[in-house]
């Protein structure tokens, strides 16, 4: 089943709604939508859970305004989809970019309702290097980024593409991914960027108490492994889970491992919290 949420006046968003159960809420990363979890769709539809694919704005089908980008307005949306759908006890689960705003909806919103957290390869604790905070990219590889997509989006994506992974991927699909990231608005991608350049979720971890799961792939190239070892320090209630062989796009390097510990997390009763 599709919504078409309006999340503010005038402005809606297309939601992937599958199966019964208890209700995951997917969050996508940066430039992509909530197709790119169909094989997740599918097996927690057969083991008894609700898939929730929000396409964000200005990605996939929903619409593509000219601001709105940031992580505040972005966790906002994902409130208003909750709200509509009335959805209770929820899984979320946040890819890349989708992590800091999933953990930015905690923040602004608080954790009732919310029984645990995913985040997968998440660009979190901050996706940029800061002062206080040694990992990450720097603020000129951001910049050059914008002005490449700014220069040939097109070309920026094929390059992408073959840097998401690890592992060597048919041309068929290569295409198929690079043709979710082109579904974008142009200046979605760029100020979306622009937020992950500029915002960071380092000040919110220590209100994140939701039995949370980090997956995170040991050679990705985009949001590298250092993140995911800083949120399991930083957070309470989380444990780490490395995917060795696996890139950024790690659900689609180790599919079996991904879904198995995907479906080990969703169905256990928590984590034990570290001392």
């Amino acid at each position: 089943m599709s919504h078409f949420i309006e999340v503010e006046p005038g402005i809606k968003v297309h939601v992937e709604d599958i199966g019964q159960g208890q209700p995951v809420v997917f969050v996508h990363a940066w430039p992509l939508n909530s197709r790119i979890f169909e094989q997740q769709a599918v097996i927690l539809a057969q083991n008894g859970f609700r898939f929730i694919g929000i396409d964000l704005r200005g990605y996939g089908k929903s619409d593509k305004p000219w601001s709105g980008y940031d992580f505040n307005r972005m966790a906002h949306d994902i409130k208003a989809v909750i709200d509509f759908l009335q959805l209770k006890n929820i899984i979320l689960a946040g890819y890349s970019i989708g992590g800091p705003i999933t953990i930015r909806y905690l923040n602004l919103f608080g954790e009732e309702g919310v029984e645990k957290l995913l985040l997968m390869a998440a660009a979190a604790p901050s996706y940029t290097k800061r002062k206080n905070f040694k990992y990450g990219k720097n603020r000129s590889e951001v910049d050059l980024l914008i002005s490449h997509i700014t220069q040939d989006r097109p070309r920026q994506m094929a390059l992408y593409a073959k840097m998401y992974f690890n592992k060597r991927k048919s041309s068929e699909f290569l295409a198929w991914f690079q043709s979710l990231g082109l579904q974008a608005g142009a200046h979605s991608m760029i100020h979306s960027m622009i937020a992950l350049r500029d915002d960071d979720v380092l000040g919110e971890l220590g209100a994140v108490t939701l039995p949370t799961a980090i997956f995170h792939g040991k050679k990705d190239r985009s949001c590298p492994f250092d993140l995911a070892r800083e949120l399991n320090k930083r957070l309470s209630n989380s444990v780490l889970v490395p995917f060795h062989a696996s890139g950024h796009g790690l659900y689609w390097d180790e599919p079996q491992k991904f879904n198995k510990e995907m479906m080990r997390f969703f169905k256990s009763s928590g984590i034990k919290p570290k001392n």
